[in-house]
């Protein structure tokens, strides 16, 4: 049994928001459970998943070296941080769920928001979720097939068979979602720390002529540099995702920005070492030939045991899709509750206070990119989306305080830091044009659908037939069930 949450609960009807009720008169909504601790590993469990298995190839294709490639891990890792910290402002200033969305919403108004919401809900959001599940399908059958690869429609079962555990389990209970979220977490750093350890261990027994000519520049192009910065911010996408989850954090105004540091300073650390790692036991051109860069690490430097990694890079990718789930559910329940979506998604069950309806939305087109996607060929595409998007509403930030300089910032960063990512950002945007037209054309087309969209879906009264029949049939419904508590 489902109620709104933006509706009161009793036997016959419901009521607007504000007198939300259980039959014994307590609030049926989102608790405060997300602590420091589960902050840190929502972060950290949506950051490290099939990223960092995925980017290293990518990045050092399109950065020519290997000197230049790990500048660009660090520099996206520092150019995450710098947008974690305006987040964390925003988070501490706004206090409500939604992340992008919300944030774009309070400084732009509705429309640029639901741009923001056409693009998650239509592209970014089930070609990134299909990206994960499928590298978690390819991971978990490794040990099964190996030396052989999985079969393609082995892995996509086996993806399916994912994809439909961590629907469940966010649809049964935010509180063992985010226990099973900690433990998953502490599985990535493991495979990371079995990554890093023997290979820094050759590292200083003095084999390091993989890192001969490290800075040879002959390979390098300008144009390919925002491919390299696209791979490498997929790699760390997830430090935004703890303020999808805002209203659930307790004392966001401290608990925000210290989870965010913390968890940046954990994962870029990692990515530095677990890319040195990588180096030490593999040439460039070995690297650039593996069709799973851990894989074939393991199998170089740990013998039997090598079994073992891609079941725990596996888990990696699992908890990345679980932490996903869990805060990108909350996007779209905050969307409905703007009334830029349907009302259903603002549900949530009325005991196990779960957003069922947002948390299934993204079924459908997730099962289809499955099917029909691929992994590589999606990462140009989100790449630049999501650098489009991130742009603007740190851009928000800025406007909002020149418009609303008075308004509460228990968190604030120096000035500097938004406006160098600003300035970053719109720089690989408009650079990508040159590098990969197609890919950044098709994304720029998809992100200007959403104007039309929200005239059509938002804005007009004389909207086509079957959307107007669809919505009285919705509104006289929702009449009905509120007359009958009467």
């Amino acid at each position: 049994m489902k109620r709104s949450l933006g509706h009161k609960s009793s036997h016959n009807g419901t009521e607007p928001v504000g007198k939300l009720e259980h039959k014994n008169g307590r609030k049926v909504e989102l608790g405060k459970k997300v602590t420091l601790l589960r902050g840190i590993s929502i972060i950290i469990g949506t950051i490290v998943g099939a990223g960092i298995f995925i980017s290293p190839k990518g990045i050092l294709k399109n950065s020519g070296s290997i000197g230049m490639s790990l500048m660009v891990w660090i520099a996206c890792g520092v150019l995450s941080l710098f947008g974690a910290l305006c987040y964390a402002e925003l988070g501490t200033c706004i206090k409500k769920s939604g992340g992008h969305y919300t944030y774009l919403m309070e400084a732009f108004g509705p429309m640029l928001a639901f741009v923001k919401l056409w693009i998650e809900l239509v592209a970014v959001r089930p070609a990134a979720m299909s990206v994960i599940s499928l590298a978690f399908g390819q991971y978990i059958l490794e040990p099964l097939f190996m030396p052989c690869s999985p079969p393609p429609m082995a892995v996509k079962m086996a993806t399916v068979v994912g994809l439909n555990t961590v629907l469940f389990l966010n649809s049964m209970s935010v509180t063992w979602t985010a226990r099973l979220q900690v433990l998953l977490t502490s599985c990535k750093l493991l495979v990371i720390i079995i990554i890093i350890i023997p290979g820094v261990y050759k590292l200083f027994k003095g084999e390091t002529s993989n890192f001969d000519n490290a800075f040879d520049l002959s390979h390098l192009h300008l144009s390919e540099i925002p491919l390299a910065f696209y791979y490498g911010m997929y790699a760390y996408s997830g430090w935004f995702y703890l303020n999808f989850v805002a209203e659930e954090v307790h004392s966001p105004e401290k608990t925000l920005p210290l989870a965010i540091c913390v968890s940046m300073a954990i994962v870029t650390f990692c990515y530095v070492l677990i890319n040195v790692a990588y180096y030490t036991v593999m040439t460039a051109g070995e690297l650039l030939a593996s069709e799973a860069v851990a894989v074939t690490f393991a199998e170089k430097v740990m013998g039997n045991f090598s079994l073992a990694v891609p079941v725990f890079v596996a888990l990696s990718c699992f908890g990345s899709m679980n932490g996903v789930t869990f805060v990108v559910s909350r996007l779209f329940y905050v969307a409905s509750r703007e009334k830029q979506l349907p009302e259903i998604l603002s549900m949530i069950h009325i005991r196990r206070h779960t957003p069922l309806p947002a948390v299934l939305i993204l079924y459908p087109l997730t099962m289809v990119q499955l099917f029909v996607g691929n992994i590589y060929s999606l990462l140009n595409f989100i790449g630049f989306l999501r650098m489009l998007y991130l742009a603007f509403v740190v851009l928000g930030l800025l406007y909002l305080r020149y418009t609303k300089p008075d308004l509460p910032r228990p968190f604030k960063v120096p000035l500097f830091i938004p406006v160098v990512f600003v300035a970053t950002c719109f720089f690989m945007v408009f650079l990508s044009f040159y590098s990969d037209p197609t890919g950044s054309g098709i994304g720029l087309g998809i992100a200007l659908t959403g104007i039309p969209a929200y005239y059509i879906f938002i804005c007009f009264n004389n909207r086509p037939k079957w959307i107007q029949k669809t919505l009285a049939a919705h509104h006289l419904a929702s009449e009905i069930t509120n007359a009958k508590r009467y």
